[in-house]
């Protein structure tokens, strides 16, 4: 839990010794500088939220992160029209080199004669509006999405643009003085210090990263390559240091240190770890080498010249999704390489401990309950094992009512039932942002979006402080953060059951209810009434 006083005897629990290390730390600090925000976490929303403090004027800023070097990690996001006009409010700039540095989506290759369809052969030039098609397991249309960003912005006002999440954390780290992003700075302790006015970070940098199990899908990460959990680190291996801060924006992902430290060993614990979301993902990135007559036959019935397409057994006719559905995308990497990736609910522990080998078993177990065709079963029978991953889904909701049912199975309101107390998203100068407020699935591609839009609030919110100087005032601070609480959460409920339900696409009504809800806000309305 977040500590109230400075004292030299502050520890946390932590899986890494941190009661040694946060010792060290103190004993070893000296007096510095006090920035007046230090952002947790250099992924995408948490450099926009420092990028956007810089465009309104707060130039004392830092932005840490564990990772020891900023590396090719991460899947293709798409920023949809509510991300992309939350990032041109918080600079314009930012917008417009986000926007060219987006990767256009690729059509399928040409088949040919040759007995594989192979990644060196000739693609066809890309259409005007290539689609992302959703069709039945009988290749009939369900439903069509266009990927280009012209038709988004005449339907929205704003387009859409799909980019990787590294060529996105990138583009965004270049618009900083380089010396404000600091890797290699692993937070493992925050505390308050009212006698300074300030939130103290304290790090450690230098030592191996324990495995993260909610990190994004990373290429070519092995095992070997990452601290295993729950074990000890020399302290002798680690540089340590304090950074003190007015206030703390913490957007360090769904498995977020800052949550854990603000949420533990109060009422609150139950929601410092990520809840599984019930569902998970089995995928291949890259099948090189398809045979002809299985290409065909894919192209003939899925693709179609479209560059993605979801195949799920869900009916043209009906107006609602079943939760359980098992649903798989095929795509084409801009290389041109051919891959999928299968969602469906399953059980945390059916997955946990699984080969590369037995992860295609189990997907070929769930195709065939689910009735869908030979040739996708082909498909996942070509995968090569060593390019066989699996990701669980996890959650921090929005609202705990979706969460009664788990927490509560009988329904009766009790007094020692934890999950009747909301836990908020700030607690005095710190405030969670992006996945580390709420976290979930990316069925609706609103994980990045929505965080973007928490930068935009919070970066307008903590101006205000700044220009009625308010750092030291803990109401005026309290109350800025509450209100971006107010604004953001019950939208974020809404945006959680849809991606939970996997159901806007279901019925025209709900899809524009969807989209007017979620795509169509006047984001100068909202920014005038904070």
């Amino acid at each position: 839990m977040l500590e109230t006083k400075s004292s030299s005897h502050t520890h946390t629990n932590t899986s890494t010794n941190t009661d040694t290390l946060a010792a060290s730390v103190l004993s070893s600090s000296n007096p510095q500088e006090i920035y007046d925000v230090v952002v947790v976490g250099a992924g995408p929303i948490g450099l926009a939220t420092a990028i956007g403090l810089r465009k309104r004027g707060i130039e004392n800023v830092l932005v840490i992160d564990q990772t020891r070097a900023f590396r090719q990690v991460g899947q293709t996001l798409d920023l949809l029209p509510n991300g992309l006009q939350a990032l041109k409010h918080l600079d314009p700039n930012a917008y417009e080199e986000v926007k060219k540095n987006g990767l256009g989506l690729l059509n399928p290759k040409q088949s040919n004669d040759k007995e594989t369809v192979e990644s060196a052969q000739k693609q066809q030039p890309p259409k005007a509006s290539p689609q992302w098609v959703y069709k039945n397991l009988q290749g009939e249309i369900i439903n069509s999405i266009s990927l280009n960003f012209d038709d988004w912005f005449q339907d929205y006002g704003e387009g859409r643009v799909s980019i990787s999440w590294y060529n996105l954390q990138t583009t965004l780290r270049q618009l900083l003085p380089q010396d404000l992003v600091k890797a290699n700075h692993r937070c493992i302790n925050v505390v308050n210090e009212p006698e300074k006015g300030c939130i103290r970070i304290d790090c450690v940098g230098d030592t191996r990263i324990e495995a993260n199990p909610y990190a994004y899908w990373a290429e070519g990460q092995k095992d070997n390559d990452m601290q295993p959990q729950n074990s000890d680190i020399a302290t002798q291996e680690l540089e340590t240091k304090s950074i003190r801060a007015k206030l703390v924006v913490a957007a360090d992902g769904i498995n977020s240190t800052v949550r854990k430290l603000l949420y533990t060993d109060t009422q609150h614990h139950d929601f410092a770890q990520p809840e599984y979301s019930g569902f998970a993902a089995i995928f291949c990135r890259e099948i090189a080498e398809v045979p002809r007559g299985l290409w065909t036959k894919l192209e003939k019935d899925f693709f179609q010249d479209s560059p993605l397409v979801t195949i799920t057994n869900d009916e043209i006719s009906g107006n609602s999704v079943c939760i359980n559905n098992i649903r798989i995308i095929l795509f084409y990497r801009p290389t041109g390489e051919l891959g999928y990736i299968i969602h469906l609910a399953l059980p945390l522990d059916s997955l946990q401990g699984k080969s590369e080998s037995s992860l295609i078993d189990l997907a070929l177990q769930e195709l065939e309950k689910a009735g869908f065709p030979d040739a996708l079963k082909q498909l996942v029978r070509l995968s090569p094992a060593a390019k066989m991953q699996q990701r669980p889904y996890y959650i921090h909701r929005a609202t705990i009512s979706d969460s009664l049912q788990v927490s509560n199975p009988t329904g009766l309101n009790t007094e020692a039932d934890p999950a009747k107390i909301q836990p908020a998203w700030s607690m005095g100068r710190i405030v969670l942002v992006g996945d580390a407020a709420h976290g979930m699935p990316p069925f609706m591609a609103q994980g990045a979006n929505q965080g973007l839009e928490d930068a935009l609030i919070v970066t307008t919110l903590i101006a205000k402080i700044a220009e009625e100087n308010n750092w030291n005032d803990l109401q005026a601070i309290a109350k800025a953060f509450e209100k971006y609480e107010c604004l953001r959460r019950p939208l974020m409920a809404y945006v959680q059951q849809a991606t939970l339900k996997r159901s806007p696409h279901s019925s025209d009504k709900e899809w524009q209810e969807y989209t007017q809800q979620v795509y169509r806000r006047n984001y100068d309305q909202v920014i005038k009434a904070l």
